[in-house]
């Protein structure tokens, strides 16, 4: 007991000269890393089994196919159940979740260790099926999660981790490490978690967020050399592209295409995958049956894609027998595919071999690669399992760009010509360019094409990848919101869209425009049946506390009424009961908040937003010279926002009518009913 004493007073000292936060950071660092590398070495292991069982079968097709397709459906159906009976919310990608509980919103049970523990489990087993689903997503959870344990373990030591705002900041760090050390991506990584999650960032957690993420990528890259998976510290999907002169400005055209095409194209698998999740939610008798009988669903997603991806089938005609990896590092190789087909193979060509077939052209096997893994992807990401789609749709867009690559070597075969000099096509670059405009264009993000030059380690395409990026966002965002925010509307999770830009129509609606007039308060002379019958007549957790019900001036506000009185129903006594009832409420025992956040009327709905975003609010109270007239939450301000204010005003970006085609079906009326009571969260 002595000895735990002293080893708890030196780990305090060590916390109190190195600092906290420097303790903390490497804690998450090092235990991210040794999560990854473990996850990735787990889930390789797995694939080399499933490679080597599906090969010493190649006497027999039909044994090959049995076992081409159990084995993944053994793992996504373990998968599924795992996470069904430990933690049902390690189900999807984690990232929509996280992005609510940064606005300030609490979801329970989301960054438990059981969550950890079903999450890590369920997409070990899910990455190691070779199923299309990725580690990206899930993972950004799956640090959150540690980063939140360490901080009430690090409360232990030190107060300074139990402030909510120093909780929201853990939670950035957490994202950040998470994308850094996925792909040991640490600069892209931080940028990337900055634009999926946060609508402001706090610059205080920069050099936070850098330092955790750069180690645990450091970390995640040692152990990889250790274990002998790479000869030294390197780039995931290193290139080895022409530096000297790696594209011709002739050549951006191409790139532009790529970038607009992406766009739609991203644009589409939103759409996609929003309308295969929606057609699982609606309430018929296939539904209805799916939820009874949780495993079909993702047996039967993974049956037909592992059939169609069969490489003695069909999947011959779309190199189905390349694993995700495999398939980009063979989609960004150094060859132009077009000159080798129908001639004998260079050396070198490594699993780029499996894209040759002796009848079938190049561009027919990466066109129906990229059809048929394009609806396989967008459908197996909403399956009942951990998993993100940051994998799948690189995937996809390395096979477009590829796919383009190579249709601009055919029309160039002999290169371009510049300063006398002609300078073959790769179309490897174009892959890579490719895979960053459809991640771009998918989650709304820039960041990918800094994720890219980390990820290949060549930043000789960064110009023509960040225009094709930013034609791909320009696409995307005016036609479907990002993948992450259509899960959140499609889980009604408590959001806050974006303001479209440009509209002064922002700056002429006001509060006094949206807010909730009916507003159910206490004053200092309310008595417990008031409170009582208040408890009863609605499910709100917090309530405006103002002087009396004539003048209505707000000072403040009560946080937790039900335990205001809990003592009092253990009481038995009836009479005694209805003498206490008419008694005005003691709220000197009454847990208050003496600085509610207002708003004055005239408060235009750009600065409302603004102060929202800011600082995570779920609510606001209006006043009016200190007296209370209203109340704004999160549901008034979606409504305004999306079109359906009382003065008529829509504020929707352009091209919006093929956005939220979940409200298609109901028109939003021009003058919006007031609620009864505000959208308040717990």
């Amino acid at each position: 007991r002595v000895g735990c004493v002293l080893s708890l007073h030196h780990f305090q000292f060590l916390v109190t000269k190195l600092g906290e936060d420097w303790i903390f950071l490497v804690l998450l660092g090092i235990s991210m890393a040794l999560v990854s590398w473990s996850m990735d070495y787990a889930s390789a292991k797995s694939l080399q089994a499933y490679k080597w069982l599906y090969g010493e079968l190649s006497w027999n097709v039909p044994l090959q196919y049995l076992v081409w397709v159990t084995y993944p459906m053994i793992l996504i159906m373990f998968a599924s159940l795992f996470c069904h009976l430990v933690a049902p919310q390690a189900i999807g990608s984690g990232i929509p979740e996280l992005k609510t509980i940064l606005r300030g919103v609490v979801l329970k049970e989301y960054l438990t260790l059981k969550a950890f523990a079903a999450k890590v489990v369920g997409l070990t087993a899910g990455l190691g099926s070779g199923m299309p689903v990725g580690k990206e997503g899930p993972f950004v959870h799956i640090a959150s999660i540690c980063a939140a344990v360490l901080s009430k373990v690090m409360t232990f030591f030190s107060g300074v981790y139990q402030s909510p705002y120093c909780y929201t900041d853990i939670l950035t760090v957490g994202c950040a490490v998470g994308v850094g050390c996925c792909f040991g991506t640490p600069l892209g990584g931080v940028l990337f978690s900055i634009e999926v999650t946060s609508t402001y960032f706090a610059v205080r957690n920069y050099w936070r967020g850098y330092f955790a993420a750069t180690f645990s990528a450091f970390i995640f890259r040692v152990l990889s050399v250790f274990n002998k998976d790479a000869v030294t510290i390197t780039a995931l999907f290193r290139t080895k592209f022409r530096m000297d002169f790696p594209f011709d400005l002739q050549e951006l055209p191409a790139f532009a295409i790529i970038g607009i095409s992406c766009g739609f194209l991203g644009a589409f698998f939103v759409y996609l995958n929003r309308q295969v999740v929606l057609f699982m939610r609606k309430p018929n008798a296939l539904t209805r049956f799916l939820t009874r009988h949780r495993l079909i669903f993702p047996a039967v997603v993974t049956f037909v894609v592992t059939t169609l991806t069969f490489p003695p089938g069909f999947g011959q005609f779309m190199a189905g027998e390349l694993m995700p990896r495999e398939a980009i590092n063979s989609l960004f190789d150094n060859f132009t595919w077009t000159k080798i087909w129908g001639s004998a193979s260079p050396p070198g060509l490594g699993r780029s071999s499996a894209w040759f077939h002796p009848d079938v052209n190049v561009f027919i096997v990466l066109l129906l690669f990229f059809i048929m893994k394009f609806w396989m992807s967008a459908v197996s990401t909403t399956m009942p399992i951990p998993s993100g789609a940051f994998m799948p749709v690189f995937v996809l867009g390395a096979s477009f760009g590829r796919l383009v690559g190579e249709i601009m070597a055919a029309l160039f075969p002999h290169g371009i010509l510049f300063d006398g000099i002609l300078y073959q096509i790769i179309p490897g670059g174009y892959a890579v360019i490719g895979a960053a405009a459809l991640t771009g264009a998918v989650t709304h993000t820039v960041s990918t094409a800094v994720i890219c030059f980390e990820l290949t380690g060549q930043i000789s395409h960064i110009l023509p990848m960040m225009v094709a990026v930013i034609l791909a966002n320009m696409v995307a965002q005016g036609l479907q919101p990002s993948l992450y925010d259509s899960i959140i509307q499609v889980k009604k999770l408590p959001y806050l869209p974006e303001l479209g830009f440009g509209h002064i129509s922002q700056y002429n609606i006001f509060v006094e425009d949206i807010m909730v007039r009916k507003v159910k308060f206490l004053c200092s002379q309310s008595t417990y049946r008031e409170l009582l019958y208040l408890l009863d007549s609605t499910s709100l957790k917090t309530i405006p506390l103002v002087d009396s019900k004539g003048e209505m001036l707000v000072f403040t506000f009560l946080l937790h009424l039900h335990k205001i009185i809990s003592w009092y129903c253990l009481k038995q006594i009836k009479s005694w009961e209805e003498a206490e009832m008419d008694k005005p409420l003691e709220l000197d025992q009454i847990r208050i908040d003496p600085s509610p956040f207002q708003l004055v009327e005239r408060t235009s709905l750009h600065k409302t937003h603004t102060l929202f975003s800011l600082l995570g609010l779920s609510q606001a109270y209006v006043t009016s010279i200190g007296k209370l007239v209203g109340v704004v939450a999160l549901k008034e301000l979606q409504k305004a926002i999306e079109g359906s204010t009382r003065s008529g005003v829509r504020l929707r970006p352009p091209l919006a009518s093929f956005r939220d085609t979940i409200r298609k079906s109901s028109k939003p009326s021009k003058t919006s009913p007031a609620p009864s009571s505000p959208e308040l969260l717990e």
